[in-house]
C-alpha cells in the first residue's frame, strides 16, 4: 500500500468525522467503533437508552456517504415481509396479471433498523440471510443486496418495557455491539445550544462506495504478524470456562464467544491499525476492539444474571489476565 494512498484514505476518514461532528455531541468513541464496523464490512449493534442520539448517529453517517438509506421501525406487529419484500399481483395495459416482487427497505447500502429488539425474534430472524449472505430469498428466487451494504442497529437495554432479547445467532452476525454512553453535563448544554436555536445543520456527502471500498481494501491488506494473531486467538479462547481461563469466566460464564469472535476483532483492529496510519496490527490493536467484538458473544449463566455481572467486566478480566501472563 503506497504511502499517499494511506494519507488519502485516512484524510477521507478524518472528513467524514468531520461532517458527523456537526450533526451529533460528543460521543468520539462510539463514532470511532462505528467507522471500524464500515470499513471492516460489517454491521454493527448500538445500545443505549432512548435519547442518546444513536438514530440521529447513524442517518448522519448515511447522508455523509454517497449510499443509499432506508430505516426500518421496528415494533411488535412488523411481519418478515415488511423487511424483504413480498411478490404482489399487478395487472399490465393489456389486462394481464402477474407477480412482481416488490422490494422491502432491505434493499439499501445502509438500513437502520431502529430498536431491533421492539420486534419478535420471528421479525429478527428476516434480518439473518441478509446479514450474513447478502442477499434475499423470496418467492423462490435469491436476489443480490447492494454492495456495500450494512445493517446498522439500534437497541434499548433489556431492562426497558416491551423488548425482545435477540437471537444468539443474529448477536453473533453482528461484527461489534457499541454501548452508547450518557452525555456529560458540558455535552448536554451543548446539545440543547444546537437543538433549540432552529438552524439546519447541512451533512455534505464526502465519501463515495468507491472510496468505502478502497479504504476496506486497504485496512485487509494491514499485516499481522504470527504472535499478534496468537494473542488473539488466546483472547478468544479465554472467553471461555477451562482449566486455564480466569476466575470470573469459571464462575459466570455458560457460553464464550465462537470462531466469528477472533476474526471480527482481527478485521476490526485491522481497520484501528490503518486508521492509526500504521501498515501492522499490533496488541494494542486487538486489545482496545476486544470490548465491542465480544461483549455480545458472551452469554452468562444463572449465577452471573442474578449477580448483574456484564460481559464487559469479563472481557476486563481477561485482559487483565492476558497482560500480566504477557509481560
Amino acid at each position: 500500500m503506497a504511502q499517499q494512498t494511506l494519507e488519502e484514505c485516512l484524510q477521507r476518514v478524518e472528513l467524514v468525522r468531520q461532517e458527523i461532528g456537526k450533526v451529533l455531541v460528543g460521543q468520539k468513541d462510539v463514532v470511532e467503533q462505528l467507522l471500524w464496523a464500515v470499513f471492516a464490512g460489517g454491521h454493527a449493534l448500538l445500545e443505549g437508552v432512548p435519547g442518546l442520539g444513536k438514530t440521529l448517529l447513524v442517518r448522519t453517517l448515511s447522508q455523509a456517504f454517497e449510499l443509499s438509506f432506508q430505516r426500518i421501525q421496528f415494533t411488535p406487529d412488523l411481519m418478515p415481509t415488511d423487511i424483504t419484500g413480498t411478490n404482489i399481483l399487478r395487472a399490465d395495459e393489456s389486462g394481464q396479471q402477474a407477480f412482481s416482487f416488490q422490494a422491502g427497505p432491505i434493499f439499501a447500502h445502509v438500513v437502520l433498523a431502529d430498536e431491533i429488539n421492539r420486534a419478535t425474534p420471528k421479525t429478527q430472524s428476516a434480518l439473518l440471510e441478509a446479514m450474513q449472505e447478502r442477499t434475499v430469498s423470496a418467492g423462490g428466487v435469491t436476489r443480490s443486496l447492494p454492495d456495500p451494504f450494512f445493517v446498522l442497529a439500534t437497541q434499548n437495554p433489556l431492562e426497558q418495557e416491551g423488548t425482545y432479547p435477540l437471537p444468539e445467532a443474529q448477536m453473533d452476525r453482528f461484527l461489534l455491539k457499541i454501548d452508547v454512553p450518557y452525555p456529560t453535563e458540558e455535552e448536554l448544554k451543548e446539545i440543547v445550544r444546537q437543538t433549540t436555536t432552529g438552524h439546519a445543520v447541512q451533512v455534505e456527502k464526502v465519501a463515495s462506495a468507491d472510496q468505502i471500498a478502497e479504504i476496506q481494501q486497504a485496512a485487509r491488506e494491514v499485516l499481522v504478524a504470527d504472535p499478534v494473531l496468537d494473542y488473539a486467538v488466546k483472547l478468544l479462547l479465554a472467553t471461555h470456562p477451562g482449566e486455564r481461563s480466569v476466575a470470573s469466566v469459571n464462575q459466570y460464564v455458560r457460553n464464550g464467544a465462537g470462531p466469528r469472535g477472533v476474526q471480527a476483532m482481527v478485521s476490526l483492529a485491522k481497520v484501528r491499525a490503518l486508521l492509526s496510519g500504521r501498515y501492522n496490527l499490533a496488541y494494542e490493536d486487538v486489545a482496545a476492539v476486544a470490548l465491542p467484538a465480544l461483549r455480545h458473544r458472551i452469554f452468562l449463566n444463572f449465577e452471573g444474571e442474578a449477580n448483574g455481572i456484564r460481559p464487559d467486566q469479563i472481557v476486563r478480566d481477561i485482559l487483565d489476565g492476558m497482560e500480566k501472563h504477557r509481560v
